[in-house]
């Protein structure tokens, strides 16, 4: 019931927060940004010095908020999707479809989503109990993408990464993605130390997707 319940969190805000940064410290501060800002869903990259150790300590501050969910990304292989899920990984995303990551994460009932780019490997995926295929690198398709891949398999849930901004993020839901994921145009500010900046980029994100899809705007729950 968990996994269900972490994808319906991820899937119910539509926006991930693709977290890079040049410290721990700074991709703690950037993510609280995020989660001020409205968007649920928190992806720690492990290019981030010490990913492990920022996934454990937000798996903790943010324990008593039923909404907010920590995951992993750049994850390449099992071992480190292992070693995300013990420091307190709710989901595990990765740039490429790897058999024993998607082995291991249906395991232990942690959402998997991988980086496809063609019908072929979503398929695989797909065979491979992955429930959120992520489109990337996003900006080598598009948001029409989506159409020419929905006809032949209606069922894949997409999560395009690379790409997404603030002009094209309605495309992309309006097109069928269950979700989007956004690192740079999301966090550049953080270049220049504006956290503020981010969390009202975040609120952008998140009011966006909902008009996209036709739902009320409703007032950002902060800490």
């Amino acid at each position: 019931m968990n996994k269900i319940s972490v994808l319906s969190k991820v899937s119910e805000c539509g926006v991930v927060a693709v977290v890079r940064a040049d410290t721990k410290e700074e991709a703690v501060t950037i993510s609280e940004a995020c989660v001020r800002g409205g968007i649920k869903g928190i992806e720690v990259t492990f290019t981030v010095k010490e990913a492990d150790e920022v996934i454990k300590e937000l798996a903790s501050l943010y324990k008593e908020r039923n909404d907010v969910v920590i995951g992993a990304g750049t994850v390449l292989d099992s071992t480190t999707a292992r070693i995300a899920i013990l420091a307190g990984a709710q989901f595990v995303v990765s740039p490429s479809f790897d058999e024993e990551t998607a082995k291991l994460c249906n395991l232990y009932q942690v959402p998997y989503m991988p980086g496809c780019m063609t019908i072929t490997e979503m398929k695989r995926a797909l065979e491979s109990g992955v429930d959120i295929v992520k489109l990337f690198p996003g900006n080598n398709f598009g948001p029409d993408f989506i159409k020419g891949v929905k006809a032949p398999l209606p069922q894949v849930n997409i999560m395009p990464t690379g790409g997404v901004s603030l002009e094209n993020v309605d495309q992309w839901i309006k097109n069928g993605c269950v979700a989007v994921g956004v690192g740079g145009n999301l966090l550049a500010p953080a270049k220049t130390g504006d956290y503020d900046l981010i969390t009202e980029y975040a609120k952008q994100y998140v009011e966006k997707v909902k008009a996209a899809r036709g739902e009320d705007v409703l007032e950002v729950k902060t800490l």
